[in-house]
């Protein structure tokens, strides 16, 4: 029997309640998902794929190179490294001798206090291939800088071309991380680091470019200080990009003059205040040398073997200097806290023999490599 009229009316309605029923839970489920969720249900699947697109962006449509990526990986939080720059000659072991230059700056870091975490942010800039293998070796941050056909691997004469030529592509390659942006501690690899130096520069955000000194006159702010280039910190900004670039630009007009000269007559020329940098002048006390001994064993951070013409002595020295650190380490680490102001003022460095008599002797022989 079909159904009536009025059964087919109530059959009708229920269906419409129903569906109507249906459709207001939809809503009332999307209106409390997406109200719990960031994303528009209606366009989640278009965004999840914009958010892929820009991820691939992102990942590979910014490749760096290889000088990119060393820094990169080197870096510190704040993007600063420390870059050094060696070759053969002080890589590696010549035939006669028992260490190299690179291994005792090494060892600087794992006898100095704080310093061994600081090799993690340490860039070796190699001129020549076999200094190139030698670091990777190694297992440190490594780049391989090409010199365009020339020779740097063997030791080199000072002031001789191609020491004043390797001296200037040095310049260069700094020159290229600032402009990407870096700051960074150059440091020579004749350099012991015996104490972090990080906690002895000026944290002070206004200062441009600290840089250490040969002999230290008393006043940080002096443009007349005798600078050395063998260790400065330096930030990366516009001021000290001009700084560098104006440095740089004057390789071709500086004939029998090394590139410390150019830049320490830039400074005395008054291109500090020309350009608003703040330049600190680092004392000896810190920061030391050959040329001028620190007068604090307390307080030194970094032993710079300048004031030398050759490998061979400033190795000789340099054993001398690491030696005379370990011997005040032990010493230290026996002696009770109220008797280490009396151990530091009976310590006395060992006399630079080595490098003093290396003036003595004639260039040909010395083969002298880095400046005085």
């Amino acid at each position: 029997m079909e159904p009536s009229h009025h059964q087919k009316h109530h059959s009708s309605l229920g269906s419409n309640l129903a569906f109507l029923s249906l459709l207001l839970a939809c809503v009332v489920y999307l209106s409390i998902w997406s109200s719990s969720s960031s994303i528009n249900p209606l366009f989640a699947f278009q965004k999840h794929d914009e958010g892929a697109s820009q991820s691939l962006t992102i990942t590979f449509d910014e490749p760096q190179d290889e000088l990119e990526s060393t820094l990169s990986k080197a870096s510190m939080e704040n993007k600063t490294v420390i870059i050094a720059v060696i070759n053969q000659a002080y890589a590696v072991q010549d035939v006669n001798a028992d260490t190299t230059m690179l291994d005792l700056f090494l060892e600087s870091f794992w006898q100095g206090e704080g310093t061994r975490e600081l090799l993690d942010h340490l860039v070796l800039v190699a001129v020549d291939q076999t200094a190139y293998d030698r670091c990777r070796f190694l297992r440190l941050n490594c780049y391989r800088l090409e010199t365009d056909g020339v020779d740097f691997g063997g030791e080199k004469i000072f002031m001789s071309q191609d020491f004043i030529k390797m001296m200037w592509k040095r310049t260069w390659f700094v020159l290229e991380v600032l402009k990407r942006g870096y700051s960074f501690v150059f440091t020579d690899t004749d350099v012991m680091w015996l104490r972090n130096p990080f906690t002895k520069l000026s944290k002070n955000e206004t200062e441009d470019l600290q840089i250490s000194t040969d002999m230290f006159f008393g006043d940080p702010w002096n443009t007349t200080q005798l600078i050395n280039t063998g260790f400065y910190y330096i930030k990366s900004n516009n001021k000290t990009i001009a700084l560098f670039d104006k440095w740089y630009t004057l390789k071709d007009n500086a004939t029998g003059i090394k590139e410390q000269d150019v830049l320490l007559n830039l400074i005395r020329g008054g291109i500090v205040p020309e350009l608003g940098l703040r330049v600190r002048f680092l004392d000896t006390v810190y920061f030391s040398g050959f040329c001028q001994n620190s007068r604090d064993v307390r307080e030194v951070s970094t032993v710079h073997s300048n004031c030398c013409r050759s490998i061979v002595a400033k190795v000789q020295d340099l054993k001398a200097v690491l030696r005379d650190w370990k011997k005040f380490k032990k010493v230290v680490s026996h002696t009770r806290r109220v008797n280490l102001n009396l151990t530091a003022e009976r310590f006395r460095w060992t006399g630079h023999w080595g490098c003093w008599n290396s003036w003595k002797v004639p260039a040909n022989i010395a083969k002298a490599t880095h400046k005085s």
